[in-house]
């Protein structure tokens, strides 16, 4: 029973530690706007305007012979000088390349009856 409340324990601080991990490497990368949108019909309908010279290459990937690009389309604070109550920029997060797969895939060990410590 205690060999199973710490391994919940250790599950829930290696999740908590991931997730501080993503937002501390989100946060370290600046914003690549490639538009912006207003918002029309109560908030139903918003129309934004990409400029595909800004989008970077890399930020542009290939998938059954078309292409895209991620894109995140976030509410501005206040209205700006031309009417725009939206901003446009580039879905950046790429995931992070999987280290010790095996020891997290696997975090129960033996049951040798002893506790861990």
């Amino acid at each position: 029973m205690i060999r199973t409340i710490l391994l919940v324990l250790q599950l829930i601080s290696w999740s908590i530690t991931l997730k501080l991990k993503i937002m501390s490497n989100n946060q370290n990368q600046k914003p690549i706007y490639v538009g912006s949108g207003v918002e029309k019909f109560d908030g139903d309908l918003i129309e934004v305007s990409v400029c595909l010279s800004d989008l970077p290459a890399e930020h542009r990937f290939e998938y059954n012979g078309k292409w895209y690009a991620k894109l995140k389309i976030n509410r501005k604070r206040e209205t700006d000088e031309y009417g725009k109550t939206h901003s446009v920029s580039i879905n950046t997060w790429k995931p992070e390349p999987k280290q010790n797969e095996k020891q997290v895939a696997n975090p129960v060990a033996q049951d040798d009856g002893d506790l861990p410590f």
